[in-house]
């Protein structure tokens, strides 16, 4: 099947490919060294992708599901989570300074070492996560 990731706010193409599901189709882009920033990956499902040092940079990732994925090192600053299902994933060291949080589930998850600086958290779910030396200043 032919899936294509769009910047969001309009229509543009950032990258097209032939896979077997749209997770497979954003790690390829990533392989290939691409930015997602901007990306509309909104309602989508991510579980277990593996998006290691991601640039996803502004990108939407509202009602998508993250769990189990690997965000380690992830440049997350200023995306959009709200209601994303981030349980049991890896931000280990990952920048989610800006990122609106609202309602998001980060249950179980690892966010040793991140960045939530200035974060919008209101509803986020922690429990049972390790935020050890994860930055959290600012953030409402």
């Amino acid at each position: 099947m032919r899936y294509e990731i769009h910047e969001r706010d309009n229509d543009v193409s950032i990258f097209t490919a032939e896979a077997d599901s749209f997770s497979t189709v954003v790690e390829l882009a990533l392989k290939r060294g691409l930015s997602l920033f901007r990306a509309d990956l909104s309602h989508v499902n991510l579980a277990g992708a593996n998006l290691f040092h991601a640039d996803l940079r502004q990108a939407d990732l509202s009602e998508s599901n993250l769990s189990g994925a690997n965000l380690n090192g992830a440049n997350l600053s200023r995306s959009n989570l709200t209601h994303a299902d981030l349980t049991k994933s890896n931000l280990y060291a990952a920048d989610l300074t800006q990122a609106i949080l609202i309602d998001t589930d980060f249950s179980n998850s690892d966010l040793s070492g991140s960045d939530l600086s200035g974060a919008k958290l209101t509803g986020a779910n922690f429990t049972g996560s390790d935020t050890l030396g994860a930055l959290i200043k600012r953030a409402a």
